[in-house]
């Protein structure tokens, strides 16, 4: 036969004891998924920053190319420039390339010739309008297109003697996803050998 000691009794928890309990779950599961939260955001952003920027840097290496082509200057702006130059690699003659920036974007009117200048006229029918970088940030204080002259010396913008012209400097930037980055930028500076003075 089993004796209960009296002195022992038998109780569970109280309501006080449940209701913290519950508190403090609840307490450690909100500091969690917050902070799962934050860090899946901050590696989203983090991941989109990189993709922007391998895009920005596959735009940069695009218009390096098209300007190491330019024959020839039409104007030179600080944000605006319009060229003769192969916009395609296998183009049989240069197209007339207008670079500028326009609602946050940064565009290129491109038109092809009938055949190289002088000789050649714009077909305009056949002009078609690129966006080169969708989200596109004019940095304070840096022009996106810098001319050079033989000196390496900035000529100021916009250029009157476009023959002065022998190098351009393009001043890329996208936007940061990430809130303690900066802006993305890239800058390229491109020697105009194929240029001919004489159009």
């Amino acid at each position: 036969m089993l004796f209960r000691d009296p002195k022992r009794k038998q109780r569970g928890f109280t309501i006080v004891e449940l209701l913290m309990t519950i508190t403090l779950i609840g307490l450690i599961a909100t500091f969690m998924f917050t902070f799962f939260i934050t860090t899946i955001n901050q590696y989203l952003a983090l991941q989109q920053n990189s993709d922007a920027f391998n895009d920005l840097s596959q735009h940069y290496q695009r218009l390096a190319n098209v300007l190491r082509g330019i024959t020839g200057i039409n104007s030179a702006a600080a944000n605006d420039l319009n060229i003769y130059a192969y916009f395609y690699p296998n183009d049989a003659y240069v197209s007339l390339v207008h670079y500028y920036i326009s609602g946050g974007s940064l565009l290129a009117d491109v038109t092809p010739m009938t055949a190289n200048p002088p000789n050649g006229t714009p077909i305009t029918a056949s002009k078609k309008t690129y966006t080169i970088i969708t989200q596109f940030v004019s940095i304070p204080g840096i022009d996106t297109f810098v001319y050079l002259d033989a000196a390496n010396s900035i000529i100021t913008s916009p250029v009157t003697n476009l023959n002065t012209i022998k190098d351009i400097k393009v001043n890329l930037a996208v936007p940061s996803l990430a809130p303690t980055s900066t802006n993305q930028s890239l800058s390229v500076q491109v020697s105009l050998r194929n240029r001919k003075t004489n159009l």
